[in-house]
């Protein structure tokens, strides 16, 4: 009996707080996905970079043997002065001396991946009032890019997503949720070949050196907003219509954000999805709800009383037979 009654307490005690104990595993579990990335991330990349660093030092003391009239610590500044060169963009290497990172369409490129928050790192301002004049233009232009943004998709996915799930669900009879489920399906797939399998092979070709994967690897790191720049196109020293490329670049990172943005708003606007993401809201609390009533009856009663109104003067209004006559000559008929 006791046994009973402490098992049906403790399942009120979780049905009461779901949504807080769901919270609490949803935060474990992200912490947990962190851990597991890092273990990855350091088993896998922590040899090669123990064999580059290896690498490096050979070389070096080889240089140093061969050049002995020069210094570890002359060739240690000179390095240094070339590494924080290369951090701002600039190469020290003649094959990339005819690359300026600040013409119109490497600034305009940078402009992009600022507003989208993409931010690849390969070209930073170098003077204080190109630092100053960035914050300024990304804390107006963020904001301006996410409203327009928004308004994009939220046309886009009119024509995009649901009036297809509506034509299906109302023409042909399907279920909505079916629907809607295939219809999300299909559109993931055709976005990751327009945006990515596809610009992969083109990159593949352009660049000289990147195959078919680093090429994905930049497609997705670049429309995932990640932007960690070690893959960045048209920053060969014999790159063909640099200026053309530039632009297309910067065209094909606004399209396939916008793309991207329609195709998980179509994700979310399925019934699961929606479904699950309430396990780990917040409820409303009942005196909120109740004042949402009242305030839902008070609207609709104001409604129905406005409409009784206003069909009340329509039907006068449509009554041509019917003439009001005035007090005066009422009385007259009486008098008479």
């Amino acid at each position: 009996m006791l046994q009973s009654l402490a098992g049906s307490s403790c399942v009120r005690l979780v049905e009461q707080h779901r949504s807080a104990w769901c919270f609490g595993l949803l935060v474990l579990g992200y912490l947990l996905y962190l851990v597991f990335g890092a273990v990855v991330f350091s088993s896998v990349e922590l040899p090669y970079e123990d064999l580059l660093r290896q690498e490096l030092g050979k070389l070096k003391q080889r240089f140093l043997e061969e050049h002995a009239c020069l210094s570890e610590q002359q060739l240690e500044q000179f390095l240094l002065r070339v590494l924080e060169a290369s951090n701002y963009g600039v190469s020290v290497l003649s094959n990339a001396s005819g690359n300026w990172n600040w013409d119109f369409t490497s600034s305009l490129f940078f402009a992009s991946t600022v507003l989208s928050t993409t931010g690849y790192g390969h070209t930073v301002p170098l003077s204080d009032g190109g630092k100053a004049f960035c914050i300024i233009y990304s804390v107006i232009g963020i904001p301006f890019t996410l409203l327009f943004l928004t308004a994009v998709v939220q046309r886009i996915i009119v024509y995009v997503t649901r009036r297809p799930v509506l034509y299906f669900h109302v023409r042909w009879g399907f279920s909505k949720q079916l629907v809607a489920i295939i219809h999300a399906v299909v559109l993931g797939f055709i976005t990751v070949s327009c945006f990515f399998f596809i610009p992969a092979a083109i990159f593949s070709v352009l660049e000289d050196d990147w195959n078919f994967l680093e090429s994905f690897y930049f497609c997705f790191i670049s429309l995932s907003t990640i932007g960690l720049g070690d893959y960045v196109p048209g920053e060969g020293y014999n790159q063909k219509f640099r200026e053309l490329y530039k632009i297309g670049i910067t065209c094909y990172l606004l399209l396939g954000l916008i793309a991207m943005l329609v195709v998980l708003e179509t994700f979310c606007e399925l019934h699961e999805l929606k479904k699950f993401r309430k396990l780990f809201y917040v409820k409303k609390d009942k005196e909120e709800d109740q004042v949402h009533v009242m305030e839902h009856d008070q609207l609709s009663f104001s409604s129905i009383s406005d409409q009784a109104t206003s069909m009340k003067e329509d039907q006068k209004a449509n009554e041509p037979f019917v003439t009001s006559q005035s007090p005066t000559s009422n009385d007259s008929s009486i008098n008479n």
